[in-house]
Formats: structure tokens, sequence, C-alpha cells
């Protein structure tokens, strides 16, 4: 019996918290809500009424994923089109492939920070 239920959330240090935040909400459409009182600059950012990802301001930039040990974090995503379009507004790196043998398509866009997101579009859902 495993204990984990799913991931919870993705939290990111960032030396740009508004270029941060635009990927997140002006480009894969999550929203800014209630986060708790801390005594540090951030925001959380909501899929619905879920917190998925928590922003932490910070002087100085991290290094780049590439050269850490988390090589990036994935999102199901609803429409493999429009998430290309906007990722590609952004002027961001991204790179669009698809999973071979399966029907997945998949976007990987650097953050402003240089963390890899993951975007999944698994094809389209039965509706119901």
């Amino acid at each position: 019996m495993t204990l984990v239920n799913g991931l919870d959330h993705v939290n990111i240090r960032t030396a740009d918290l508004a270029a941060t935040k635009a990927l997140f909400v002006g480009v894969l459409g999550l929203a800014e809500g209630w986060r708790p009182p801390f005594p540090f600059p951030g925001a959380w950012l909501y899929a619905g009424d879920k917190d998925v990802v928590h922003l932490v301001e910070v002087e100085r930039p991290a290094a780049d994923s590439a050269g850490a040990s988390l090589d990036h974090f994935a999102f199901d995503i609803a429409d493999y089109d429009e998430a290309l379009r906007r990722v590609e507004t952004t002027g961001l790196s991204f790179r669009a492939t698809a999973t071979p043998g399966t029907s997945v398509k998949q976007i990987f866009v650097r953050d402003p920070n240089g963390v890899t997101i993951e975007l999944n579009w698994k094809g389209p859902r039965p509706r119901g």
C-alpha cells in the first residue's frame, strides 16, 4: 500500500517573480490565489481549487535545472494546440514532440528560472 496519493505541489525559487507568474498564469492558465502570510515574497498558483505551483522570490537566480537532480515536472493538459500557441508567444525556449508508440503529444518549455516544464496531452477526453 502506498502512502502517496499524488503530487501535491511544485515549489520554484525565482529571482523574477513577475515573469514566472506570467508564464504560469498568462500562458498555462493557472490562477493566483490565497497564500499564507509568509515573511517572504512569493505566490501560490492554482488549478481550480488546488494550489499546484508555489513560487518563492529570491535575490539570485538558481542554477539551471540541467545541473540539478530534478530534471522537470509535468502537467496533464486539456488542449495541445492552444498550449502550443500560447507557449510560442512567450519567446521562451521550448521543444514539441510526441511519445513514440503512444498518442501522447508533449511540449517541454523552460521557465524564466531554467526549470523545465513538461506539458502532456493524452488525446481527446470522452465527454460526459
